[in-house]
């Protein structure tokens, strides 16, 4: 099995690749700046859930089977209901292609409208769903938007990645799990200064893949980053047997300065880091789905 996955990968290498489409970074910005205008956004809050509101409505409005996967999460102050959002287009091989991302923020006392940490990831979440959605894929595609990314209180195994491992256990019992030829989850790819890392839990041929997209279409100097592991929602699904890759750019600011502070704000971002990880991300699903 493992093999056999190998080679497609391998296969996918060699594949003829063509410019991803009407992918809009501007766009994408759009939608995160929509995002963001909800203010801080920790799960449970009522600013989440207008922000759930209003991706609901704009993935239907673009035609999009939406799964609202509510559910109650047991955190270090109490039961919190939380919901991930699931948009779903069917293909006709009965493999699956995921992107997911997060849209919650972390709980401060300060003001944290996370603009690039869960602003960023559901914006350009958003404008995948307005790019495919009339673009014909092989494969399912599912455009997942995580709840409950953030700790409550401090970062541990049980107080952290809520929505991620909820729906890789929900996904684990109903069989997608084992459908599923790649995940890809984005988190903080809006950064002005866009160095994606290598992120050393992923899977190592998918990231080849990626990588070597990136430096097709010229966006290689975004993709520069140094090697780290970092816990995100991948890791849920990687510990089930699924493919995954996690996009994430880990130097927001001087000395990372910007990231969990109120200077996550909607100037550190730019249309140019989104498009770059769009179109990428887009041509990369393409060799995929073949």
């Amino acid at each position: 099995m493992h093999r056999s996955k190998t080679l497609t990968l391998a296969a996918a290498l060699l594949a003829p690749f063509a410019l991803a489409g009407d992918f809009s970074g501007a766009q994408a910005l759009e939608y995160t700046k929509a995002i963001v205008a909800f203010g801080p956004r920790p799960a449970g809050t009522p600013a989440l859930q207008k922000t759930q509101a209003y991706i609901v409505q704009q993935l239907k409005a673009m035609g999009w089977t939406v799964i609202e996967d509510a559910f109650p999460a047991k955190t270090p102050v109490g039961v919190l209901q939380m919901k991930n959002i699931i948009a779903f287009r069917k293909g006709t091989s009965g493999k699956a292609l995921v992107v997911s991302g997060h849209y919650d923020t972390k709980r401060f006392p300060f003001r944290f409208v996370g603009a690039n940490d869960g602003g960023a990831s559901a914006g350009i979440l958003l404008e995948f769903a307005r790019a495919f959605k009339d673009r014909s894929l092989k494969s399912d595609l599912y455009l997942v938007f995580f709840d409950g990314e953030e700790a409550v209180k401090d970062w541990t195994a049980t107080d952290s990645l809520y929505g991620s491992r909820h729906l890789a256990e929900r996904w684990q019992k109903d069989g997608t799990n084992a459908r599923i030829s790649a995940l890809i989850n984005l988190d903080m790819i809006g950064d002005r200064d866009l160095h994606i890392v290598s992120e050393m839990y992923s899977s190592e041929p998918l990231r080849r893949l990626l990588w070597q997209v990136a430096a097709q279409l010229g966006e290689a100097k975004r993709f520069d980053g140094q090697e780290l592991p970092i816990e995100d929602d991948h890791v849920p699904f990687l510990r089930l047997g699924v493919r995954a890759l996690d996009l994430i750019d880990f130097e927001y600011g001087p000395n990372h300065g910007w990231w969990h502070t109120p200077e996550d704000t909607l100037d550190k971002l730019s249309a140019e880091s989104l498009q770059a990880v769009g179109k990428v991300v887009m041509e990369t699903l393409r060799r995929l789905d073949q």
